[in-house]
């Protein structure tokens, strides 16, 4: 169990810094620049608040903030959509992580369920 921890740890700081190479090269118009303030935040979000869930006062507040987690992720799908369909960022360098955070969507909302599951246990 703790190595799928830290694989997701891990695949969450690399979401981080993929969203971070592609933030660090949008065009610098007002477009670029609000969906590169938007992105930042929420794609380096989910790795800062995974260490935060680890640290749960309880079931249900690991719960709360893998919801977070999810809610980001997916603000971040969206910011990455627009980039893809608005042209701003080589669509080559933009598809993997578009298909990196809708595989982290689906482990999340998996997880999520788990958790609501197991919370009478």
């Amino acid at each position: 169990m703790a190595n799928s921890k830290y694989d997701l740890e891990e695949r969450l700081i690399d979401f981080a810094v993929m969203v971070a190479d592609i933030v660090e090269r949008l065009p610098a118009t007002r477009l670029g620049n609000y969906i590169a303030g938007q992105l930042v935040r929420s794609g380096c979000s989910p790795a800062l608040n995974y260490g935060e869930a680890q640290s749960a006062e309880s079931r249900n507040d690991f719960i709360h903030k893998m919801k977070i987690i999810l809610k980001e992720l997916r603000e971040s799908l969206i910011s990455i959509k627009i980039i893809e369909r608005k042209g701003l960022y080589d669509l080559n360098k933009v598809m993997p992580v578009k298909d990196e955070c809708n595989q982290l969507v689906a482990i999340f909302v998996r997880s999520i369920d788990t958790a609501k599951k197991n919370i009478g246990k």
